[in-house]
C-alpha cells in the first residue's frame, strides 16, 4: 500500500498532484527503460474497463478485430512522404536480430497503417470485399524525450481501427461516426465531456485528408486531445496499391480511415474528476464500484459482522456491481477508508454490530456529502440508483467548470489576458492562414484544438480574425494543451 501522506493540492502544484496521486492509487510506475511505464493491477483494472465498453461499440458498429505484426520494414514508411516525415523522429528502428544485421531495417510499429494496407492490397478485389471494418488492440512505440505516466509515454497501449471502402462518402461517413462513436464513451462512461470538430491542416494525421478529434478540459484547464478519427483519403491506397474492381466494372483505389484512443485515457480520467484526496473514479469504469467495510471489536461481533458483510457482497454482485469485501485483519477502518478513498471507489458501506443489528448498512459516497444509513432491503436496486445519479453529476460538473473556463468572441487582449492567466478554451474567428496559426503558437504556447462542429459553435460567426484582424473563414478554440 502506498504511504499515508496528504497529496500536494491541485491549487498549488497539479503536476506534482497528478504524479503524487498516481503512485497512492498505485496505478503505474516508472519502468528501468526510461520513457517506458508500468501499468500496476490498480490501472490496468480501470483500461480494462475502458477496453471492454468500447470494444462492445466498435462490434455494435460492424468492426471486427485483428491482429498485426509489431515489426514493419522500414521501407513500408517511406511508400507515403507525408507519413514517414510525420513519424520518422519518433520511429524506433531494428537493425539486428538472430546475431546478424537484417538486410532490412524494421521499425517497432508507431502505428500500423503501412504493415495494414499491405495486407489489404491482397484481401480486396473487389467491391463486393468492401467495406473492410477492422480494429487491433496493441501496444506501439513512439520515442519521446519528455515522458508523464499516461499522457505520453515511450510504449503505450491503444486500439486502432482501420477501414476500407468504396467512395470518400462512405469513408467520410465512417470517420465521423466513430468520432461519435469515442465521444459517446467519454461522456457516458468517462463522464468526460468533450468538444467534437475538425483539426486544422498543421494538427492533422500525417497522411491524412482529414483529422476529427474530441477535445476535452483538464482541471487546470489546460486541453487534452482524447481519440482522433482520420479520413485518409487514398493516400495509403495509392502507396500501397489497394485497388478494387468497382460496380461498373472500372478499377479503383479504396478510401481508408483509421481512429484510436489509447491509456491518455486514464490520464484523462484522472485529470477530469480527481481530488486533493485521490482518485475520482466514474462508477461506470471502476474496478470495483462498492467496497465494503466491515467494522467490529470483539470475536462475536467480527462474525456476525463478517456474515452479513458477506451476504451483502452476494446480493449487489448477484445484481451486476462489481463489489470487494476488505475483511483483512490488522488493519483499522480508517486506513481502509482512506486507502479505498485514495484509489477512487466510488461506495463505501461500513457495516457495523448496530448495523447488522437494525439490517441496515451506512454509506459514504466518493464525491463527498453526509454518510447516510440504508435499509439492507433493496440495497441493490438504491446502489444502482445512486450510482446513476454519481455518473451523471460527475459529468455535469465538469461541462460546468469546462463552461466556467471558456470564453467566446475573444479579441486579442482577451486571448493573451486568458492563455497567461489561468487559462481554458477560447472561441475566436481565425483567417485560416497557417502562418497566422503557427505565430499565434509561437508566442503563446496555445494551439488550435478544434474548429468546432455546428453544435459546439457561437451562436454568432466571429466576423474578422482573432489574431491578425483580417475576415475570418471560421471559428477556432484554442487552449494550451498536453
Amino acid at each position: 500500500m502506498a504511504e499515508n501522506k496528504a497529496l500536494t493540492p491541485r491549487a498549488v502544484d497539479f503536476s506534482a498532484w497528478y504524479n503524487e496521486l498516481i503512485a497512492r492509487a498505485e496505478l503505474a510506475d516508472y519502468s528501468p527503460v526510461r520513457g517506458c511505464m508500468v501499468i500496476r493491477p490498480n490501472g490496468y483494472a480501470i483500461w480494462e474497463q475502458m477496453q471492454r465498453a468500447l470494444d462492445q461499440m466498435f462490434k455494435d458498429t460492424g468492426h471486427q478485430n485483428a491482429y498485426f505484426p509489431l515489426f514493419i520494414p522500414q521501407s513500408f514508411l517511406s511508400r507515403e512522404a507525408e507519413h514517414v516525415e510525420g513519424f520518422a523522429p519518433e520511429v524506433a528502428v531494428v537493425t539486428h536480430a538472430g546475431g546478424k544485421e537484417l538486410e532490412e531495417p524494421l521499425v517497432v510499429r508507431p502505428t500500423s497503417e503501412t504493415i495494414i494496407y499491405a495486407m489489404y492490397a491482397k484481401w480486396i478485389q473487389s467491391y463486393r470485399d468492401l467495406p473492410v471494418l477492422i480494429n487491433q488492440w496493441c501496444n506501439v512505440v513512439r520515442w519521446e524525450m519528455r515522458t508523464r505516466l499516461f499522457l505520453r509515454t515511450t510504449e503505450f497501449l491503444w486500439q486502432e481501427g482501420h477501414t476500407a471502402h468504396a467512395t470518400e462518402a462512405e469513408a467520410e461517413e465512417e470517420t465521423l461516426r466513430m468520432l461519435g462513436v469515442y465521444r459517446t464513451f467519454m461522456e457516458e462512461w468517462m463522464a468526460m465531456p468533450v468538444l467534437t470538430g475538425r483539426k486544422t491542416d498543421s494538427e492533422r494525421f500525417a497522411g491524412a485528408l482529414r483529422t476529427y478529434s474530441c477535445e476535452a478540459l483538464m482541471q487546470d484547464n489546460k486541453a487534452l486531445q482524447g481519440g482522433t478519427s482520420h479520413n485518409l483519403g487514398q493516400n495509403f491506397a495509392r502507396a500501397f496499391e489497394v485497388t478494387f474492381q468497382t460496380a461498373a466494372g472500372g478499377l479503383d483505389h479504396v478510401w481508408n480511415t483509421s481512429w484510436g484512443v489509447s491509456t491518455r485515457l486514464v490520464g484523462a480520467l484522472i485529470m477530469t474528476h480527481g481530488d486533493d484526496a485521490g482518485l475520482v473514479c466514474p462508477p461506470r469504469l471502476a474496478q470495483y464500484q462498492v467496497v465494503i467495510v466491515p467494522i467490529y471489536r470483539s470475536d462475536a461481533e467480527r462474525a456476525n459482522v463478517l456474515e452479513a458483510s458477506d451476504r451483502l457482497k452476494k446480493e449487489l454482485a448477484g445484481a451486476g456491481i462489481r463489489v470487494h469485501l476488505d475483511a483483512r485483519d490488522g488493519m483499522k477502518p480508517g486506513a481502509k477508508y482512506y486507502e479505498w478513498e485514495g484509489r477512487g471507489v466510488p461506495l463505501r458501506l461500513e457495516v457495523g454490530p448496530r448495523d447488522v443489528a437494525a439490517n441496515a448498512v451506512m454509506l459514504a459516497r466518493r464525491t463527498g456529502g453526509k454518510k447516510e444509513t440504508l435499509p439492507m432491503a433493496g440495497i441493490a436496486a438504491q446502489v444502482h440508483e445512486i450510482m446513476n445519479r454519481m455518473q451523471n453529476e460527475l459529468l455535469e460538473n465538469s461541462r460546468a467548470r469546462r463552461e466556467a473556463a471558456s470564453i467566446r468572441g475573444a479579441t486579442k487582449a482577451q486571448f493573451l489576458a486568458h492563455m497567461e492567466g489561468d487559462g481554458g478554451f477560447v472561441y475566436a474567428g481565425f483567417c485560416g492562414d497557417p502562418k497566422c496559426e503557427a505565430d499565434i503558437k509561437e508566442k503563446t504556447k496555445a494551439t488550435i484544438r478544434v474548429l468546432p462542429d455546428e453544435e459546439f459553435r457561437s451562436p454568432v460567426a466571429p466576423a474578422t480574425c482573432m489574431w491578425c484582424g483580417t475576415p475570418s473563414l471560421v471559428e477556432a478554440v484554442w487552449a494550451k494543451a498536453y
